[in-house]
């Protein structure tokens, strides 16, 4: 593989490689490890999520770096995490019924490691509390907040005041903290984008100030991710928990200009088929791209950037060429 700056992703040995396929420059990774470490000041203050590689690889890079504690989205990666032997992980989900058996086995299987997760109401938090002090656990605990992502999580105010206090005496319950994520904040333009992030972030403060003065301590905040990051690592005391700049990508790298980040995975494709003039098709099918995206915003061929997408199922991409091409 090419070490160079320009075609820094070109293959060698590419007649071997099976399609689709993601290929990692492990190189590129260490330089956005070691970025994100530097852009935090204090490798303590980042809890890096692992959504995005979910590869024991990359977690065992960051290891090496001196990263100690993670944040996952689902048991496999968790216990992923806990086979390369991470101590401190945070599953950033509210764990109930069969999942929540999951994790109890899994907080068994691998006693040497911590695990937290998430809890944003009364109900959830007495099974959880239940489940973990019949086992004869102590888990992690962070209230998880809702800071406009509004997918879970409690809003911060009186309510959440309350959830936390609730919690702070539950058996099985070791309250360490609250967990903001605020995905939802993408602009473009920085600016905007910061005042957006401090808004969401001031009524976190205002709640950790109401328990405060109530004599709670918060232990830790967990908040923000990758649009994000350049943000909270700025301010004190934050824990950090950015997941794509492991690898980055084009559509973060147009989003985020002032994160130096280096691209360092592509996903390699081969023509399959041409259906007619000004058209090919290729074998990079929704399976193996994430699909959430307009399909012109999908995927970006590095050697072929004129080409256009325009249809795509679970094994195909058809992309239009223009004339004469």
């Amino acid at each position: 593989m090419g070490n160079k700056t320009e075609n820094w992703y070109m293959i060698n040995n590419m007649d071997e490689l099976d399609s689709p396929a993601l290929v990692v420059y492990p190189e590129r990774v260490k330089k956005n490890i070691q970025l994100a470490i530097s852009m935090i000041g204090d490798v303590n203050r980042l809890r890096p999520h692992i959504k995005t590689s979910k590869a024991k690889e990359v977690a065992k890079l960051m290891m090496q770096e001196g990263i100690g504690k993670f944040k996952c989205a689902t048991i496999a990666e968790a216990e992923m995490l806990a086979q390369c032997g991470a101590k401190d992980i945070l599953l950033a989900y509210q764990p109930l019924g069969p999942k929540l058996k999951r994790f109890i086995l899994l907080n068994q299987k691998y006693p040497l490691t911590r695990f937290g997760c998430l809890v944003d109401n009364k109900p959830s938090a007495e099974e959880q509390s239940l489940a973990f002090s019949s086992a004869g656990l102590s888990v992690d605990i962070f209230i998880d907040l809702n800071v406009g992502m509004n997918r879970t999580g409690i809003a911060p105010g009186i309510e959440a005041v309350l959830l936390y206090k609730f919690c702070y005496s539950l058996p099985g319950f070791q309250l360490k903290g609250l967990h903001a994520y605020d995905g939802h904040i993408r602009d473009a333009d920085f600016e905007q984008r910061k005042r957006n992030c401090d808004a969401a972030f001031d009524s976190v403060m205002s709640m950790k100030d109401s328990l405060s003065k109530d004599g709670f301590d918060v232990p830790e905040i967990i908040t923000g991710g990758s649009p994000t990051f350049s943000i909270h690592c700025k301010r004190e005391n934050i824990v950090c928990s950015p997941g794509t700049f492991v690898y980055w990508d084009k559509g973060y790298s147009e989003l985020c200009p002032e994160q130096k980040f280096l691209p360092a995975a592509v996903l390699v494709t081969r023509i399959i088929s041409k259906p007619k003039a000004g058209y090919l098709c290729l074998d990079l099918g929704h399976k193996s791209v994430a699909a959430e995206n307009e399909i012109t915003r999908r995927v970006y061929f590095l050697n072929a950037p004129e080409l256009k997408p325009i249809s795509q199922s679970e094994e195909h991409l058809v992309v239009e060429t223009g004339k004469d091409h």
